[in-house]
């Protein structure tokens, strides 16, 4: 009898080896099959992503753009949801049922203050203030594609599922994708997809800074400040006093503690004592729960300020984002799958404006960059920020960064302006589609991995986690452009 179990446990388990055989080779074929479809698209999708680049909508205001990307999944079958969480250019799109659900991260968010042309040397639009210097706009439209290329594999194949694509606003310092993690909206997601441009080829595998942002703004008394200044309270004296006291603060903070601020009003003419005075602050560090005691700190700061110089505080947090949860076990499926697509060489065209991009920035890097892909590195901190970092410690995320600028160009610079613009972006653009593409398919595939991806987040983040949003419960931010 025993020998009878024996030989039916290796016929069962030969007939299982085949037939996971079968559908690794089937998937291979697929993945170069989508590949092909998505290069043959390119003029499509770097036709859209112009479009979003000279719309250039700041946070909160990507009507048209987001509009734009919705329109193409409602032709591709999705079922688009608009305004959620409360947000007007926020959506959800979603094709198919089932228990797994992937999701992609679509980004269209533009850059205020960075107007720039097409073309190698400094040079603004006419009538625009605002441009894609962190590529959103190569961002959302790469998502959309790798979206919709998912989702006709699946439908091909019968494959049981939901691909999901979330339209995501005001990346840039409104914290859009927040108010999304905190309405649920990613609570029965199995893996997240997401990439950003860049100037090389890589999977994520370094962490980021948790932030929180807000505008501390003071109220004082006017007076002629010659004939009368004694009866004035100057709302500039509040911001001034206390810039000064968060920059002694520098010296008491953790390493690694990052604090920016700007005065974005202060006051209207030098004979007349400020009634009203505004200033904006960020406050950065590796661990969220630091970044919380800092800004405490930081409000503690604002309330001494207006105490010293007679005015009112008041203050409104507008963004806060948590650091990058790194997921290993999903890094290592995307580099495979990134190493597969390879990257891109530059024509002769695309070249010579490399070059004269180069030289007018100071980290110049071999432009063979774009045809390489760096290796998976071990966890590493990062220096930015991003509301990608929210979804993580929700679901486990996984990202890549592709080509887009021309090699050692900073991002939020007229340089990453001009190469969004253009064909190099645009091939940097569909390597990310291409990889979220067939990585989104192998997941479906992979139910082991994703479960493994999700022991590895709740390990990470430990059991007794409960999200709370940097942002409290204030609601979205949407005029915090203006």
């Amino acid at each position: 009898m025993k020998n009878v179990l024996v030989i039916l446990l290796v016929c069962l388990c030969t007939v299982l080896l085949g037939q996971s055989k079968k559908i690794l080779k089937q998937l291979d074929a697929d993945k170069s099959t989508t590949i092909q479809k998505l290069d043959s698209e390119f003029d499509r999708w770097a036709s859209i992503s112009r479009e979003i680049w000279e719309f250039s909508e700041v946070g909160y205001q990507e009507y048209k753009s987001s509009k734009l990307l919705q329109d193409q999944l409602t032709k591709a079958g999705f079922e688009v949801s608009a305004g959620v969480a409360d947000i007007p250019t926020a959506f959800i799109a979603t094709w198919g049922s089932g228990e797994t659900v992937m999701g992609i991260l679509a980004e269209y968010d533009a850059l205020p203050g960075l107007s720039q042309a097409d073309v190698p040397m400094q040079q603004s639009i006419e009538n625009k203030n605002a441009g894609h210097g962190c590529g959103h706009n190569l961002f959302g439209t790469a998502s959309v594609a790798a979206g919709i290329a998912i989702k006709e594999w699946m439908q091909a194949n019968n494959i049981d599922g939901q691909i999901r694509v979330y339209g995501t606003p005001a990346e840039e310092g409104g914290s859009g994708k927040v108010y999304m993690v905190r309405e649920g909206l990613f609570d029965d997601v199995d893996a997240v997809l997401h990439w950003h441009p860049s100037s090389g080829n890589g999977v994520t595998s370094a962490s980021s800074l948790a932030n929180k942002t807000g505008k501390f703004r003071f109220y004082g008394k006017s007076a002629h400040a010659a004939g009368a200044p004694e009866q004035g309270r100057s709302a500039l004296d509040a911001v001034e006093a206390m810039n000064f006291m968060a920059n002694m603060m520098r010296e008491h903070v953790p390493e690694r503690t990052r604090i920016h601020y700007v005065i974005t009003k202060g006051g209207d003419a030098p004979n007349v004592v400020p009634n009203f005075a505004e200033v904006y602050f960020y406050i950065r560090h590796p661990e969220m729960e630091e970044v919380r005691q800092i800004w405490d700190r930081l409000v503690k700061i604002a309330e001494g300020a207006a105490l010293g110089t007679e005015t009112r505080m008041e203050y409104e947090i507008t963004g806060g984002v948590y650091n990058m949860m790194i997921n290993e076990t999903l890094a290592e499926v995307m580099q495979k799958n990134l190493e597969r697509v390879g990257g891109y060489e530059y024509n002769e065209g695309e070249l010579a404006f490399a070059k004269k991009i180069q030289e007018t920035i100071d980290n110049k890097a071999p432009l063979t960059a774009t045809s390489e892909i760096r290796p998976l590195e071990s966890r590493t901190k990062g220096g930015g920020s991003t509301d990608v970092s929210d979804v993580s410690w929700t679901v486990p995320t996984v990202g890549l960064r592709a080509a887009t600028y021309v090699p050692g160009t900073p991002s939020h610079s007229w340089q990453a302006v001009a190469c969004t613009g253009m064909s190099i972006g645009q091939k940097g653009m569909m390597i990310a589609a291409k990889t979220m593409a067939i990585t989104g398919m192998e997941l479906f595939l992979s139910p082991e991995v994703l479960q493994k991806a999700m022991d590895e987040l709740v390990k990470s983040r430990g059991e007794d986690f409960v999200y709370e949003a940097m942002i409290g419960e204030r609601e979205p931010a949407l005029d915090y452009r203006n």
